[in-house]
């Protein structure tokens, strides 16, 4: 029978000695980890798009989440932003839906 059965587990010695400030440790580490690839970036990235939002200005050339280009006509001071589409088109959004502030001449370009 100890043909199959490895030394380790057949015998009947001592319990493995573990130390106690090995979970801590992990959990330590796994926190750590958490914040440098999840929350840190995610918070670089709010902090970015909020100064994008703060420098919006009329005439700027914006691109909404939702895919519209258009001009800035309009910036109000509860947070919403008139946007032209074209000569006949005016859209009201909120500042939070704009995803990028394009360079001069895109509407033209396109």
């Amino acid at each position: 029978m100890s043909l199959f059965i490895s030394e380790a587990v057949a015998s009947s010695g001592g319990q493995a000695h573990v130390n106690p400030y090995s979970l801590i440790t992990m959990l330590v580490i796994f926190v750590l980890i958490f914040y440098f690839i999840i929350l840190r970036p995610q918070h670089n990235r709010a902090k970015e798009h909020k100064k994008l939002m703060d420098s919006i200005s009329k005439g700027d050339e914006v691109l909404t989440t939702g895919g519209l280009i258009g001009r800035v006509t309009k910036v109000s001071e509860t947070g919403y932003i008139v946007v032209a589409l074209n000569d006949t088109n005016d859209v009201t959004i909120k500042r939070d839906f704009v995803a990028a502030v394009l360079p001069k001449g895109t509407m033209k370009s396109i």
